[in-house]
């Protein structure tokens, strides 16, 4: 499996500053390790592409789709078929589900790391 490099997008960072409300909601709840541990980094570049959030540990990517999503199908199922020939899962929600559905949201995120990144990223001591 070939890895798809790493650049730094001119776009990411414009990006980051527009944030959609789902966006930073989000973000809100998944940044500085606030979310059970787990590092993750927002409108981050793969490739060609600008994920929405990124847990490079869990090899996860996130994305928060908006209405205009509806018409990018296709796009999005070729995009998403490209990033998972890279070895990386994405996970797909509509930002209305962001408002009236965080908890589900979040115990979706939170199951795919388990299952992605083998448990908590700094497990506790022994005992």
């Amino acid at each position: 499996m070939s890895r798809v490099r790493r650049t730094v997008s001119p776009h990411a960072a414009p990006l980051r500053a527009a944030a959609t409300d789902a966006e930073a909601a989000l973000w809100a709840e998944l940044r500085d390790r606030r979310f059970i541990g787990w590092k993750f980094r927002r409108q981050h570049s793969i490739g060609p592409y600008i994920a929405d959030f990124v847990c490079i540990a869990a090899r996860l990517v996130i994305e928060l789709d908006g209405s205009q999503h509806v018409d990018a199908a296709a796009y999005d199922e070729r995009r998403t078929a490209v990033l998972a020939n890279e070895g990386w899962h994405v996970v797909r929600f509509w930002n209305a589900d962001v408002f009236t559905k965080l908890d589900q949201v979040l115990a979706t995120v939170e199951h795919e790391l388990r299952v992605r990144g083998g448990g908590h990223p700094h497990p506790g001591p022994a005992l």
